[in-house]
C-alpha cells in the first residue's frame, strides 16, 4: 500500500492540460448530481433545477483548476501527493458549495454544523469522482507525455559511428586521461567523487576522480555523452537495453553490473536520442 502511494504520478505540463482536466472533473460532478441525484436532490423540485445545480460544476472545476495550477511545476509528484491534493480540492469545493447552497438555494443560517454536513456530502460525492479522475488523468497524461517524448527527438546526432573518432581529455588535479569517445561508458557520482567506467583493450576499467559531476561533464559532454540523472553521465551510443516507461527509465550498458536511471527531467532528451540512435 505504501509503495503504491509512493509511486510517481504524472503532473500536467501546461495550462491547457490543467484546463481540460478541470473541465472534465467539473462535468463529472454535474453528471453525478443530475443522474444519481444524491443527498435529497431528487426531492428538490424547481422548474430550473438543473440550471441551479450547474454552478457546482463551476465550483469544483475552479477548485480543481486552482489546485492543479499551484502544483503543476512540481517535478517529484507521487500518488500520495495527488491524494493530498484531492483532499484539498474537496475541502475548497465544500466551502464554496456551502456558501452557494446556504445563500442561494436553502437560505439557511450559516453555521459550522451545517458546513460539517456539506463537507461530508462533498466527501461522499468526491471520492468516487476522484477515483475516476485520478485513473483517467493518469492514463491520459502518461500517454501524452510519452508521445511528446517520441515527437521531440532532437537532431543532435548524425550517426553513432563518428563517436569512436573523438578523443576525450579528462584532467583532474594531477591526473590526466585521454580516451576514445567509443571507449567511454559512464560516470557515477558520489558526493565530491566520481567513478569513471571505460574500456581499455575491451576490458572495463574504473577510475576514481575527486571532481564534481557538473565539472567533469564540461570535459566529456558530446552529442552522445549526456547527463541523464543527478548522479550519472552516460554514453548513449553504448546503451544496449532500455527498461521501464515514462514513470521511470533505466539503461543497461555492456559489462556493467548495474542499471543507470534516467531522471524524469531528462526523459524528454535522453529517450528520443536513444530511439534515434537505434533506428
Amino acid at each position: 500500500m505504501f509503495s503504491l502511494t509512493a509511486s510517481s504520478y504524472p503532473t500536467s505540463k501546461s495550462v491547457k492540460e490543467i484546463l481540460i482536466s478541470s473541465l472534465a472533473a467539473g462535468i463529472l460532478v454535474y453528471l453525478f448530481l443530475i443522474i444519481f441525484q444524491p443527498f435529497g436532490t431528487e426531492n428538490f423540485h424547481h422548474p430550473y433545477k438543473y440550471l441551479i445545480l450547474f454552478p457546482y460544476t463551476i465550483i469544483f472545476g475552479a477548485a480543481f483548476f486552482t489546485s492543479n495550477l499551484c502544483v503543476f511545476r512540481f517535478k517529484d509528484w507521487s500518488i500520495a501527493s495527488e491524494l493530498l491534493k484531492i483532499i484539498g480540492i474537496l475541502f475548497l469545493g465544500s466551502i464554496l458549495s456551502y456558501f452557494y447552497n446556504s445563500l442561494f438555494i436553502s437560505h439557511v443560517t450559516l453555521s459550522f454544523q451545517n458546513y460539517g454536513y456539506m463537507f461530508l456530502y462533498s466527501l461522499a460525492l468526491g471520492i468516487p469522482i476522484s477515483a475516476i479522475y485520478i485513473l483517467s488523468r493518469y492514463i491520459y497524461l502518461k500517454k501524452a507525455h510519452e508521445n511528446t517524448a517520441r515527437n521531440r527527438a532532437p537532431q543532435l546526432i548524425e550517426t553513432s559511428l563518428n563517436s569512436t573518432k573523438t578523443n576525450l581529455k579528462i584532467s583532474v588535479n594531477t591526473t590526466e586521461l585521454i580516451i576514445s569517445e567509443g571507449d567511454f561508458l559512464c560516470i557515477q557520482s558520489m558526493e565530491n567523487y566520481c567513478t569513471l567506467y571505460y574500456l581499455d583493450n575491451y576490458q572495463v576499467k574504473k577510475l576514481w576522480l575527486r571532481i564534481s559531476l557538473s565539472n567533469i561533464l564540461t570535459q566529456v559532454q558530446t552529442p552522445t555523452i549526456k547527463r541523464c540523472h543527478r548522479s550519472y553521465i552516460i554514453n548513449l551510443g553504448k546503451v544496449k537495453k532500455i527498461k521501464g516507461n515514462a514513470q521511470g527509465y533505466k539503461l543497461t550498458l555492456p559489462d556493467i553490473d548495474f542499471d543507470i536511471p534516467v531522471s524524469r527531467s531528462f526523459i524528454s532528451i535522453i529517450i528520443p536520442q536513444l530511439k534515434h540512435l537505434k533506428k
